[in-house]
């Protein structure tokens, strides 16, 4: 016979349906009534088993809705550049991409600012989106300066990920990571799959070969999907 407390024989019964697929990411779960009839205990006892789990992240409640298994969030660091494919095989997920653009363009204000070169100077964009499992994860916006990559237009990029082309070809010196949260554009939406209510993480990237600028990049996720970390030694 259990016994370990009714809240965390409660909590014990929610993880087992969790581990075993029973209840995906998004389902919800039975109401705090119902989970009150099913144990025989008062509400105070099911709701603390439901706050700790809420608290530990593996649910979240939506006022007037219920309460759902959180989407486990991807995870990446912002103390280096790892290529995207290689994390999601890592996983041991599928990885494909989608080119929407691949031309040579003419710096405007902006860009030529971020990128360190002249107003109008010729430069290379890219659009990517990034799949995993056929789900879109990430979609790339890059900048290069051709000075220092010369063929990047030339490149099959669902081969080699621009990240893989240039960190081979322009060994890596110093990067530049900021974020900010935002919500999503039309084209976003699209490209993501998202609504227009659901926010994205954007990263912003700016990375160095030595003294040169190589590339200036915006990576935007959905926020319910991943999650960015740094770890530095103080």
């Amino acid at each position: 016979m259990n016994s370990s407390p009714r809240y965390i024989q409660i909590q014990d019964f929610i993880l087992e349906k969790i581990n075993s697929h029973v209840w995906m990411p998004g389902s919800k779960i039975p109401t705090e009534l119902e989970l009150t009839k099913q144990f025989s205990v008062s509400r105070m006892t099911v709701n603390k088993a439901i706050r700790d789990l809420v608290n530990k992240g593996l649910l979240e409640r939506t006022p007037r809705l219920g309460t759902f298994v959180c989407q486990k969030k991807i995870e990446s660091s912002l103390s280096d550049i790892r290529n995207i494919a290689d994390e999601i095989r890592q996983r041991g997920k599928n990885y494909s991409n989608k080119v929407l653009t691949k031309v040579a363009i003419q710096a405007d204000d902006e860009i030529a600012m971020r990128l360190g070169v002249k107003l109008e100077t010729p430069i290379f964009f890219s659009e990517i989106i990034h799949f995993e499992d056929d789900i879109a994860l990430q979609l790339e916006l890059r900048w290069v300066n051709p000075e220092f990559a010369p063929n990047y237009l030339e490149q099959d990029f669902n081969l080699a990920t621009p990240n893989e082309y240039l960190t081979k070809n322009c060994p890596l010196s110093s990067i530049e990571h900021t974020v900010e949260a935002i919500m999503p554009s039309v084209s976003i939406q699209q490209h993501l799959n998202l609504t227009a209510q659901q926010p994205c993480l954007l990263l912003n990237r700016r990375t160095w070969s030595k003294q040169d600028l190589i590339s200036v990049a915006l990576l935007y996720h959905p926020a319910d999907k991943y999650k960015l970390s740094l770890k530095a030694e103080i």
